[in-house]
Parts: C-alpha cells; structure tokens; sequence
C-alpha cells in the first residue's frame, strides 16, 4: 500500500510541473529544465519546416509536451497533449495554481504579464494551450 500511495504522490506531482508555463525560456532553458525537473519525459526528435518546437513524451505516451519557438529560439507557446483520464486531476491542479476565467480556461500571471491557459476536449484526448493573454 505504501508503494502505491509513495507512485500516486510522484505521478500527481509529475504532473503539476508538466503545466509549467515556460514562454519566456529559450531553448537551452527549456532543454535544462526539463532534464533536472521532468526526468520521466522523453526528448523526441522531430523534424518540421513550417515549425520550430520541441516535443516531449512520458514513458507511457499518455502525455505529450510541446514547447512552440520564435526565430529567435525563445518559446511563444506551449501545449500538453493527454489522455482524457488526467482531465478531472489538470481542472484540479489548475484550479488550485492559476486564477479560474471559466470551467475551461484560467489566467496565470508571471513577470507582470497575463498568459492564457485553455484547456480543450477532443475525442480521445485533453488539449491545454497556454499562450500570451491579448
């Protein structure tokens, strides 16, 4: 039981830094944080003319972590792909972190900017985008 309760307590709090908001960061940033503070995720190597980003997987391929870049290697955007069996625990998490707009978007402010965190159902996944409020 020890086991069990000691595995829960480390996935919830994998998945509280996995909605890190990261726009700001560059690159490199991103790249030492995720290795010192997302030891689970998987760097995948992609390849993609029309966009420059970095892709993440945990081991399991129930989550996907995008972090969307500027030419200037400084990231705009980010985007958590997951199963729908997290979305009740990422309502939760979000609710107690960011400020609640609604039932699927909230407000995180940081360095006296507003980003948008929006969260959006598709058929077999959860999608959460945060972005620049405008």
């Amino acid at each position: 039981m020890r086991k069990i309760t000691l595995f829960a307590i480390i996935f919830l709090i994998g998945m509280v830094a996995l909605s890190q908001n990261l726009i700001g960061y560059n690159e490199k940033e991103i790249l030492k944080y995720m290795k010192e503070n997302q030891n689970q995720m998987t760097l995948d190597n992609v390849k993609n003319d029309k966009f420059y980003y970095l892709k993440y997987s945990n081991n399991s391929d129930t989550q996907t972590l995008l972090f969307f870049f500027n030419p200037d290697s400084v990231c705009h955007g980010v985007r958590l792909i997951c199963e729908m069996s997290v979305k009740a625990e990422k309502v939760k998490e979000f609710n107690s972190i960011y400020r609640k707009v609604d039932e699927t978007r909230w407000i995180d402010s940081k360095n006296d900017n507003e980003y948008l965190i929006e969260m959006l159902d598709e058929k077999w996944s959860c999608i959460v985008n945060i972005k620049p409020k405008k």
